[in-house]
């Protein structure tokens, strides 16, 4: 939490894009610990801080009350508790289901003893992105997965998939997230029917490849028809350090 003081300083001397740009180079608190750092000589002039990538991108959708929710899990509610005209802060309370939107599953998520959010390494949230795309498939066939030869064919392609790297399938059901009903899938017996990886694969990426994490533009890693979520158990091993 920032102390009045603090929040008066940044209001008065940092723009709102520079502000964004402090708090995504370091920890909330340090964003809050004191007035801005003066720009070093080999930072963006723009943000104030160093950019080690070419490019950065947000893999994140806006969390808003009607976007979807695995089924049976709580959807979101948001409740104004004060406002800037009558008590001089805006303010909301909160409550979702801890897998609501983009979010990420720690190995603890499905596996005892495995690692939770926050044992695992700050700088695993920062890797190099392998964009394995499936979404001609899954327009057809929303029970497709990534498989093996997925992988193998994008590293023929691209090069070997680089260590650290990040992993996301795009099969553009991001596409639906307007849509509850469609994103879900569900058919007439509640069984999903959307994409995800194969166990196959899972496995390959965990064992055969240097990966921190891997990603879906779904609700789940697993494909919506599996049973025993294979990809899940793979990646969520009590000795993983993958995240998805």
């Amino acid at each position: 939490m920032c102390a009045p003081s603090v929040i008066e300083t940044v209001k008065r001397t940092v723009s709102r894009r520079q502000v964004l740009g402090a708090m995504s180079a370091a920890p909330l608190g340090a964003a809050c610990g004191g007035a801005p750092a003066e720009t070093p000589p080999e930072a963006q002039p723009e943000t104030g801080r160093p950019r080690p990538y070419d490019q950065l991108f947000d893999l994140t959708h806006v969390l808003t009350m009607s976007m979807p929710v695995y089924p049976g899990l709580t959807c979101p509610q948001m409740t104004q508790t004060s406002s800037l005209e009558e008590n001089g802060v805006y303010n909301n309370d909160l409550t979702f289901g801890e897998h609501t939107g983009t979010h990420l599953d720690a190995p603890m998520h499905f596996a005892e003893g495995g690692m939770t959010t926050d044992q695992i390494p700050a700088e695993n949230f920062f890797a190099p992105l392998a964009v394995i795309s499936i979404a001609s498939r899954a327009a057809d066939d929303p029970d497709t997965g990534v498989t093996v030869d997925d992988i193998l064919a994008w590293e023929a392609a691209h090069g070997p998939l680089p260590p650290g790297a990040f992993v996301a399938m795009l099969s553009g059901w991001g596409d639906r997230i307007g849509d509850p009903d469609a994103f879900a899938n569900l058919d007439d017996d509640g069984v999903m029917h959307a994409p995800g990886y194969t166990g196959e694969a899972a496995a390959f990426l965990c064992e055969e490849r240097d990966i921190v994490g891997a990603g879906v533009d779904g609700f789940s890693l697993d494909l919506g028809t599996a049973q025993e979520y294979p990809a899940i158990a793979r990646s969520c091993r009590p000795e993983s350090t993958v995240s998805s």
